[in-house]
């Protein structure tokens, strides 16, 4: 996935994710909504990538800002967040 898919494919999963939609369709392909499995967040795994909703309950800077009413989603590869988008602003990380 080039980088302007990635920014395509967050945004679509944001939209998703803080809309309640149950699937997202991403260059033809069809993902389900998902849950973590201890945490019951939200989430999206799409062409070997997770896109996750922030855990407001997490002891964090961003878990406050969650609770606080920011919608924050990341991006990850494997356990390496590079993406995140708060309140719709894409920020590629590193």
């Amino acid at each position: 996935m080039d980088e302007e898919e990635l920014e395509k494919a967050a945004r679509i999963a944001y939209d998703a994710i803080f809309g309640d939609e149950d699937e997202v369709e991403v260059n033809g392909e069809v993902y389900p909504m998902q849950r973590t499995s201890r945490k019951e967040l939200r989430k999206f795994s799409i062409e070997g990538l997770t896109f996750v909703e922030q855990n407001p309950k997490k002891d964090s800077a961003w878990a406050q800002k969650a609770r606080e009413g920011h919608q924050i989603m990341w991006v990850l590869d494997g356990r390496k967040y590079f993406v995140r988008i708060m309140d719709g602003n894409y920020l590629r990380l590193g």
